[in-house]
């Protein structure tokens, strides 16, 4: 059968990994009291919300105690990672980009500190792409401009969020 059902041999680039990851972890700490004001400012202090160690916000349903929020957060972004993390890109009013995906998670990409690390965000922005995922554009499948490439740097803080879920803050909404 001309190996016709051998084994396909592994890619060197990327090991096979289960649910797919981008192989781009960027070393960008976030100032995540920065990250809350912003949350605070979309939701008009009207949600509460929860932060992982990376920056990904969950925004909760109302009344839940610490440790339920902290439940519902987790599950959120377990039920992200293990679909497909389909993300919904939006320029925010302040010049930052909030990066939606379902379940009401989110990621916010602040200007300046995207404009600050921008070279390495050009550089290795197709590396932010999931093992074999194809995202199409206006530009084609997987090419992006720079709204694309910023976006897909926020989407990155959700994928090391969900591989090792630490929550480090519950907001609550103003009163």
């Amino acid at each position: 059968m001309f190996g016709l059902f051998k084994k396909k041999e592994p890619s060197e680039k990327s090991p096979e990994r289960f649910p797919p990851v981008p192989d781009w972890r960027p070393s960008v700490v976030q100032p995540l009291d920065r990250i809350a004001e912003r949350i605070r400012y979309y939701t008009d202090g009207a949600k509460d919300f929860a932060m992982f160690e990376n920056g990904t916000c969950v925004v909760l349903d109302d009344g839940l105690s610490d440790e339920l929020a902290e439940q519902y957060a987790k599950d959120v972004i377990r039920r992200i990672f293990h679909a497909h993390p389909d993300m919904n890109p939006l320029n925010m009013d302040d010049g930052n980009i909030l990066v939606r995906y379902n379940y009401s998670a989110v990621n916010v990409v602040l200007s300046d500190i995207a404009q600050e690390h921008w070279g390495e965000i050009d550089r290795r922005h197709q590396e932010a792409l999931a093992t074999h995922e194809v995202l199409i554009t206006q530009l084609g499948q997987n090419r992006f401009d720079d709204f694309g490439k910023k976006a897909l740097f926020g989407r990155c803080f959700m994928f090391m969020d969900a591989q090792d879920p630490k929550i480090v803050r519950i907001e609550r909404k103003a009163v």
